[in-house]
C-alpha cells in the first residue's frame, strides 16, 4: 500500500493530506431515479430519505441509509448506485432512437441509467461472467426496460456478430478498483501494480472489440473506477495512436477535475473523480469515429404467437406491443423489431411476459414490473403492512377482481398475485421475497 499512496502522491501532491483522510471517511452512497417510471419531480415529493443532488447526474442524490429493502427500490423506481459512477452515461449523450451497446454491464447501474433514456432505441447489455449476468437481468427487469437484450459473451463475439452496427458504445472496463477500496477490501488486499498492467492488457483488448462495433460518427465512452493512469489516460494514448479514425473529444462537463498531464494527450478533455469531488473515484473520456461503415443490427421475421397467449395479452393490457417473439414457450415482445442474434448468447430480449404450460398461460414477474405503468389493466394497491406480509410470500385476504393482479405500494408495481375474489395467491419469485426476520424498510 506505500506504493499505492506514494503514486497517489504523484498525481495530486497539493491535495494528498486531503485524500488520505478520505480513506478514513464513509463511502459516498447513492440512488439514482428511474424516470422511465416515476419524474424526478414526483419523485423527490414522495420519497424522503434522500440528502441533496449529486453534481454528477441530475436525476442522482446522496443517500445515508440503506434502502435495499423500499418498497420503492422493489418497485424499480431507483437504482442503488455509488454517485461517481452515475457520471459516465450522462457523457454518452443518448438519443432516444439509439442503439446503444453496453459491453460490460453488469451489474446493470449504467445499463439502467442509458435504458431509461431510450423510447424507440435499442440497448445490448452484455456481460462475459454468466453469475454476473444473472444479476444484470435481475436489475433489467426490476427497472421495468422493454426495448432490451441481455448477452453473455466474450466482447469479441458480440463484436465480430455485430461490426459497425451501434451509434454509442459504452465500455465500464473492468480494473483494478481504486476507487473502490471502501467498499471492496479485495481491492485493498490485492492491489499490485503487476495487476495495473494486467488491467491495463485487459482494458485495450476490450477496446479493440468496442471499435469494431461502432458506426462511423459513432460515440464511444471509455470509463473505470480506479486511479491508476496506466488503466485510465495511458489506454486512452495507446488506442488514439492505433487508431487513427478515433478522435478524442470534450466531455463538456464540470464534475471533478480534468484528467493528468499524459503525453500524446490534452488533459482537459477527459474527467478525473477523486473523493475529494464528492465521489469515490471515476475516470471517464469521450472518442468519436470520424471514419468507418454505417451497418444495422439483424431483425428476426415478425411472427405470430399461440391464441392461448394472445387471449391472455388482451385481459391484462390495454394495449397490445406491435412486436412478438416466441422462444420455446416463453413469449417476449417488444416496441420494435427483435434482433436476430444467431449464435451470440442472448439470455434475455424484450419484456418476458410468460410461458405456455399445458395449455394454460403462466405469466412472469417480469411482465408487471414493466415501466409502461399506464399499460396494465389490473392492479391492486397495499398499504404498508399489507405489502410488508406479500413481500414476504403471504396470500392476502383481499376482495378483488378475479385472475392475474399486480400489487402495488403508492401505485408503482412491485409484485403480482392471482385472485379468486376474495384471496390475493402470492405469486412473487421466492428469490426475490423477503426472509424471515427481514422486513420492508419505512413507517411501521
Amino acid at each position: 500500500m506505500d506504493l499505492f499512496l506514494k503514486r497517489i502522491q504523484s498525481y495530486i501532491p497539493d491535495e494528498f493530506d486531503a485524500f488520505k483522510e478520505t480513506l478514513n471517511q464513509k463511502m459516498y452512497q447513492g440512488l439514482r431515479v428511474n424516470t422511465s417510471k416515476i419524474s424526478k419531480d414526483k419523485f423527490i415529493r414522495i420519497f424522503k430519505d434522500i440528502e441533496g443532488q449529486t453534481p454528477f447526474c441530475e436525476n442522482g442524490f446522496y443517500i445515508s441509509k440503506s434502502l435495499g429493502n423500499h418498497p420503492f427500490h422493489m418497485s424499480g423506481l431507483y437504482y442503488l448506485q455509488e454517485p461517481s459512477a452515475m457520471s459516465v452515461v450522462e457523457c454518452l449523450d443518448i438519443k432516444e432512437e439509439d442503439v446503444v451497446l453496453d459491453l460490460c454491464a453488469a451489474p446493470g447501474g449504467k445499463s439502467s441509467q442509458i435504458a431509461a433514456r431510450l423510447k424507440n432505441g435499442f440497448l445490448v447489455s452484455n456481460e462475459i461472467d454468466a453469475k454476473r449476468c444473472k444479476i444484470l437481468l435481475s436489475n433489467m427487469e426490476r427497472m421495468g426496460f422493454m426495448n432490451v437484450a441481455i448477452t453473455n459473451v466474450k466482447p469479441e463475439t458480440l463484436c465480430s456478430a455485430f461490426p459497425s452496427c451501434f451509434d454509442k458504445v459504452l465500455v465500464d472496463a473492468p480494473c483494478s478498483g481504486e476507487g473502490m477500496m471502501k467498499k471492496h477490501s479485495m481491492a485493498y488486499q490485492e492491489w499490485s501494480y503487476e495487476n495495473i498492467l494486467y488491467c491495463q492488457k485487459r482494458q485495450l483488448d476490450i477496446l479493440e472489440q468496442a471499435y469494431k462495433a461502432l458506426r462511423k460518427d459513432g460515440i464511444l465512452v471509455y470509463s473505470t473506477c480506479t486511479y491508476a493512469k496506466e488503466e485510465n489516460e495511458e489506454v486512452i494514448v495507446s488506442f488514439l495512436k492505433k487508431h487513427k479514425d478515433m478522435q478524442l473529444i470534450d466531455i463538456e462537463r464540470n464534475f471533478g477535475r480534468s484528467g493528468l498531464k499524459t503525453d500524446g494527450l490534452d488533459e482537459k478533455k477527459v474527467r478525473r473523480i477523486f473523493p475529494m469531488d464528492h465521489g469515490e473515484g471515476h475516470f471517464v473520456a469521450k472518442l468519436k469515429k470520424i471514419e468507418g461503415d454505417i451497418k444495422y443490427l439483424p431483425i428476426l421475421k415478425k411472427e405470430k404467437i399461440d391464441p392461448l397467449a394472445q387471449k391472455f395479452l388482451k385481459e391484462q393490457l390495454n394495449w397490445l406491443y406491435p412486436y412478438m417473439h416466441t422462444v420455446s414457450n416463453s413469449i417476449f415482445c417488444m416496441n420494435r423489431e427483435f434482433v436476430d442474434f444467431k449464435k451470440v448468447k442472448c439470455i434475455r430480449q424484450g419484456l418476458y411476459c410468460g410461458d405456455i404450460i399445458k395449455k394454460r398461460f403462466e405469466p412472469s414477474h417480469a411482465f408487471y414490473m414493466n415501466n409502461d405503468l399506464e399499460n396494465i389493466k389490473h392492479k391492486i394497491n397495499l398499504d404498508f403492512e399489507q405489502a410488508n406480509q406479500f413481500i414476504h410470500g403471504l396470500s392476502l385476504d383481499l376482495k378483488c377482481d378475479k385472475g392475474y393482479v399486480a400489487t402495488c405500494f403508492e401505485g408503482y408495481p412491485f409484485g403480482f398475485g392471482k385472485s379468486d375474489g376474495n384471496v390475493i395467491k402470492n405469486k412473487i419469485p421466492k428469490g426475490l421475497r423477503l426472509m424471515e426476520g427481514q422486513s420492508l424498510y419505512g413507517k411501521k
